[in-house]
């Protein structure tokens, strides 16, 4: 109902215009929303991972495994599982059938993101600090942990010295993540290098340098066939993803546009692809603006203002034109999106709204009176029809057949308040004492 008042020339509109709210619940640092959009994870720099209800901006769900600041977020494809990474060096997979570990995989050196294979809930693919990438198989109780190398491949024309052997060995993956179809991972290093790794072999099979500093940050659109790099460069790059299936020799990856702001020079945060892939948007370090792109011709068509603090991870809902972002300091997670002005004539054909008062001109039978009896009849008949008030019908785009939908958990505890919370510095929150 609400859907058929809105202004269709609104719902056409592909990016946010303003402000729209906030969503607080504890100190938020991490974010995604799941591939229905319905959902919204936001992990907290006490480890905590709140799960929020998009509809209805309501904490839907705590999940409570580890002790410090929650790294990334990764959902399954049907969105029942979550794949969670913390500063404690841990990764837990989530059941949100019932809120509970499926796998706990601990590592020996922090992590720095951690990505689901898109088709298989119990594999993924973890970027280590100052160490290898590793490839985790949790099929079984005890998982297997493959490492991957981050060192490039290079052509057979390139003359590889040792000085250069011994530097490429030296590399590591800052970021890495899955390929649509599940059999590549696309892994970026600290020195500036994309590199595709085939799954079942774990070779590299193409390597291109695309900057000169580290590889901050990858993510794919929804159909995986393009790619956005937020490197320490300042640039961010948008890359259109060749068929990596095909022979490796044929594989060429080419940036299409680079986005940057040319006058203030300033550094991303975090970056992320529009629900169509047709604009980018990015978070601004010390600065509180959020920048959208759009890609048909590469230039800026929207800097968004809110809220006077910096913005962290910045997420694009899968479906709509909304925007959310977690602000350092604060730790609330701010939403952009359209405020849709009502169409009230939607409801009834031949109702039309007007500007100011008209003189209405009656119709000849407009108010004639009808017999008591046939009034009645007509009312007798209305009663019979039956009215399914229990059916839900299926969003066109956003159910997908056999999905998951979260179970409704009813004892739930409140969400801690802002005032149980004292900010000490800069990003730095503690909870109050009792006795404060």
């Amino acid at each position: 109902m609400n859907l058929s008042l809105t202004d269709p020339f609104v719902l056409a509109q592909d990016y946010p215009e303003s402000t729209t709210g906030s969503l607080r619940s504890g100190h938020a640092c991490a974010l995604r929303f799941n591939r229905k959009g319905d959902l919204l994870a936001a992990g907290r720099i006490d480890g905590v991972v709140v799960i929020f209800d998009v509809e209805t901006q309501g904490v839907a769900r705590k999940l409570k495994g580890h002790t410090k600041q929650i790294q990334s977020l990764s959902w399954s494809r049907d969105g029942r599982y979550l794949l969670t990474s913390s500063q404690d060096w841990k990764c837990n997979l989530w059941d949100l059938v019932d809120g509970t570990i499926v796998r706990s995989v601990r590592f020996e050196e922090p992590v720095y993101i951690a990505e689901l294979h898109p088709w298989n809930h119990l594999m993924f693919v973890v970027s280590l600090f100052e160490e290898q990438p590793l490839l985790v198989d949790a099929t079984e109780p005890e998982p297997i942990k493959y490492n991957l190398t981050s060192a490039p491949k290079r052509t057979q024309d390139e003359a590889v010295t040792e000085k250069q052997a011994a530097q490429d060995a030296k590399q590591t993956t800052t970021v890495s993540l899955f390929s649509e179809s599940g059999d590549h991972i696309i892994a970026g290093t600290n020195k500036g290098w994309l590199n595709i790794i085939e799954v079942f072999t774990r070779m590299t099979i193409y390597s291109t340098k695309i900057c000169t500093g580290v590889v901050i940050f990858l993510r794919l659109t929804n159909s995986g066939r393009d790619l956005v790099v937020n490197a320490q460069d300042r640039v961010i790059r948008t890359i259109q993803m060749p068929n990596l299936s095909a022979d490796p020799d044929t594989i060429d990856i080419e940036v299409e546009h680079k986005f940057q702001d040319v006058v203030n020079r300033l550094s991303w945060n975090h970056v992320a692809f529009s629900s169509t892939g047709e604009y980018v948007t990015a978070s601004t370090y010390n600065n509180h603006d959020i920048y959208i792109w759009e890609r048909n011709h590469g230039s800026l068509v929207k800097i968004l203002e809110g809220p006077k603090e910096e913005h962290g991870v910045v997420e694009w809902h899968p479906h709509r034109p909304l925007i959310a972002a977690c602000g350092l300091e604060s730790g609330r997670i701010h939403i952009w999106s359209i405020v849709p002005q009502q169409r009230w004539s939607a409801l009834a054909p031949d109702f039309v709204e007007v500007e100011e008062n008209v003189e209405y001109i009656e119709h000849e039978d407009e108010f004639d009176i009808h017999p008591q009896e046939e009034i009645h009849k007509r009312r007798l008949d209305l009663e019979d029809e039956v009215v399914d008030v229990l059916t839900v019908e299926p969003v066109k785009g956003l159910e997908e057949e056999g999905g998951f939908r979260m179970p409704v958990q009813l004892d739930l505890q409140d969400s801690e308040g802002e005032e149980e919370f004292v900010q000490l510095g800069r990003g730095e929150m503690r909870r109050k004492s009792p006795t404060a």
